[in-house]
């Protein structure tokens, strides 16, 4: 088996490279491979120089580049890379850091051995984690709670970046996602075919606006849109 990883990123040479890193050191369980697709979403940094280079540096890998002319977004570089990846399951990692790859290990032990379509890593299940600030947290848990009530899930991270899919699942999904809404859309309509998410904790590591984090409050506002528009339209 292959677990296809996709790497949007935008702007993130002085992250890019440290994540990839942490993404090939990851010994995955089953002897699953990996194959890494990095989007650039029309960086206007170093981020394509910093993904050729990693990418000369791992002949050994099965590592894929593709480009946005212009930013599109996170849903789009998703999009894009969907057509791309060969593996059986597919996994998103943002290039920002905040999450250890690593935790693919248990979220691939779970989806494997109990024959799951998808699974999400919860950010806020591991004890003693760390949550980010109070507008971060709280969002968070107003988009869960929506999620729960129209979907009849029972998430405590809709918003987390981990989402491991069969790719069969996630390539069967019309999505229309051009930035941080993919991840309430794709909650939204593989709750409406009746499949249950479940959940694993996993470690997150936070950072600030400062340090480059691209989530405003208006994304938020947009994925509590999407979750009720999502409920009654395709």
């Amino acid at each position: 088996m292959t677990l296809s990883i996709i790497v949007p990123a935008y702007n993130e040479e002085n992250n890019l490279a440290s994540v990839l890193d942490s993404v090939t050191q990851v010994d995955l369980p089953y002897g699953v491979e990996k194959e890494i697709v990095i989007v650039d979403d029309g960086s206007t940094d170093g981020t394509v120089s910093q993904a050729q280079s990693f990418i000369s540096a791992h002949p050994q890998m099965q590592i894929n580049l593709v480009s946005h002319l212009v930013n599109r977004g996170k849903g789009a570089a998703i999009r894009t890379a969907l057509p791309v990846v060969s593996g059986d399951y597919v996994v998103i990692q943002d290039a920002d850091g905040e999450l250890d790859p690593h935790d693919f290990i248990k979220m691939l032990k779970k989806i494997v051995a109990e024959d799951l379509p998808v699974i999400y890593g919860s950010r806020f299940l591991h004890d003693g984690g760390r949550q980010g600030s109070r507008f971060f947290y709280y969002g968070n848990c107003i988009l869960s709670v929506l999620a729960n009530i129209l979907y009849r899930q029972h998430l405590t991270d809709e918003a987390t970046c981990y989402k491991m899919f069969r790719t069969s699942l996630l390539r069967s999904l019309t999505l229309r996602c051009q930035g941080f809404e993919f991840c309430p859309e794709v909650t939204a309509k593989i709750a409406r075919r009746g499949i249950k998410i479940q959940e694993v904790p996993i470690n997150y590591y936070p950072r600030t606006r400062e340090q480059g984090k691209k989530v405003r409050l208006r994304d938020g506002f947009i994925a509590a849109w999407c979750l009720l528009k999502y409920r009654f339209v395709d």
